[in-house]
């Protein structure tokens, strides 16, 4: 452990350049993630036929590789022990929520190899979108301990980002509580999700 540390400790960027290239790969990486996700969303509309490896599910998997690259900033940065408060709470929650999202990534393939086309509900895809919370909430924390650099034009983008991902989470949460609702015509578009259930 101590040579990880010795090695950490010798990266020759600063702690501030890391900190600034966490926060915009944690803003932006669920962004693109979600995009992915919608996109993916109305290829099951056309009912196109699906694999894992599909575009849609690359753009999502490029938002979880961002997500992934400020989490191991994140641990460097932790490991360095030059954050504090809020900023290690941020990371801490960026860090988290791209574990979350490579888990729930892996085990995603797996069930896609082993059903075919999913819906939006499935035992992968809430785990991911907890992810996406979860790194989104970090990139705010982070992003406000840098509210006096130019960064700050970010929170209210990772604001709306986290609070449109929360309500995306609970819509998708009350789906699987409201199973009559969840076939009904104007949600079409993720009907294949009650065949899962």
């Amino acid at each position: 452990m101590k040579h990880v540390s010795n090695l950490v400790n010798s990266i020759p960027i600063q702690n501030t350049t890391l900190v600034s290239i966490l926060s915009i790969l944690a803003v932006f990486g669920p962004f693109i993630s979600v995009s992915g996700g919608f996109w993916d969303a109305i290829n099951h509309l056309v009912n196109e036929p699906e694999f894992f490896w599909s575009i849609q599910h690359m753009v999502v998997y490029f938002g979880v590789f961002l997500v992934a690259s400020a989490g191991v900033l994140g641990i460097i940065l932790l490991i360095k022990k030059s954050v504090h408060k809020t900023l290690k709470t941020g990371i801490l929650l960026v860090v988290s929520g791209a574990v979350i999202q490579l888990v729930a990534g892996f085990v995603d393939s797996i069930f896609h190899d082993m059903y075919g086309i999913d819906g939006l509900i499935s035992w992968t895809h809430q785990p991911l979108e907890l992810g996406l919370i979860l790194a989104a909430l970090g990139g705010f924390l982070v992003l406000k301990n840098k509210e006096h650099t130019k960064l700050k034009i970010l929170i209210p983008f990772s604001i709306i980002s986290f609070l449109f991902f929360t309500t995306w989470l609970v819509f998708n949460l009350g789906l699987i509580f409201g199973h009559t609702v969840q076939c009904i015509y104007i949600h079409v578009i993720f009907s294949s999700g009650c065949s899962i259930l």
